[in-house]
């Protein structure tokens, strides 16, 4: 099997996405939603980053311009690269994949625009760890709900967590506050992405995402949901996990 082809990977989700090209990194485009609540979850991610790693023998500095400088990050499933680069801008190592070639061209394309040195691949999470590697963080955000297997996914992803790293997990709850907010609402209503991007039946429940990651060894150390505030059209951290999610899970040392 290749190293863009894996039990993981779904060939129409790999076609559907493959088709943004430089449209990734259009504001007003297919991944607007994506682009709005992108600096929430940055943000969430940064904290968490810096909280967890120390900076020599001391907490690093969140206020700092590069917070997470000498830390190496894996983003998986890396689309057009809108989580890789402002992880690059905090200092970070980041290593990011995808199985699409088109989308690592665009992100390429996107990052030396911006002067930004990226490890950009196109390969899957099952040949990256086959290649034994490991990082101080493995990101698998807005990706989970898009693979045909989730479970090998996981495997792979958890097994390039170094000891004392972590693992962060982003995706959506397979609820019908879900189906009525991300499906019916997000798709249909609102258009924020185009209809049929998101199958319902692939959402995780988040016992699914806990259970396949403890097997592998890792612990949850943090669970917060997403909710957007559609009067001040901005998205914010919340205890509600109904629809968006993210959870931190750490390897221990």
């Amino acid at each position: 099997m290749s190293e863009n082809r894996s039990a993981s990977t779904d060939p129409e989700e790999l076609a559907r996405f493959a088709r943004l090209g430089d449209l990734w990194w259009d504001l007003n485009g297919p991944q607007a939603a994506l682009h709005k609540f992108n600096p929430t979850r940055v943000n969430y991610l940064r904290n968490l980053l810096c909280a967890h790693f120390p900076d020599g023998d001391k907490p690093r500095s969140r206020a700092t311009e590069q917070p997470l400088a000498g830390l190496r990050i894996v983003d998986l499933g890396c689309g057009g690269g809108l989580l890789a680069e402002p992880l690059a801008r905090l200092g970070a190592q980041v290593t990011a994949i995808d199985p699409a070639e088109e989308n690592i061209l665009a992100a390429r394309r996107h990052a030396d625009l911006r002067g930004l040195t990226i490890d950009y691949r196109s390969v899957t999470v099952e040949a990256l760890a086959q290649a034994g590697e490991s990082f101080d963080a493995v990101l698998a955000m807005e990706v989970l709900e898009h693979v045909a297997d989730v479970n090998s996914f996981l495997a792979a992803g958890a097994s390039l967590v170094r000891p004392g790293g972590l693992f962060v997990g982003a995706t959506l709850n397979r609820t019908l506050k879900s189906y009525a907010l991300a499906i019916v609402g997000a798709e249909y209503l609102l258009r924020w992405v185009e209809p049929g991007t998101h199958d319902w039946t692939k959402f995780l429940r988040p016992g699914e995402l806990t259970r396949p990651l403890q097997r592998a060894g890792l612990k949850e150390i943090d669970r917060s949901g997403m909710v957007y505030n559609p009067l001040l059209d901005q998205w914010r951290l919340s205890g509600d996990t109904d629809v968006n999610y993210m959870i931190a899970f750490e390897r221990p040392a």
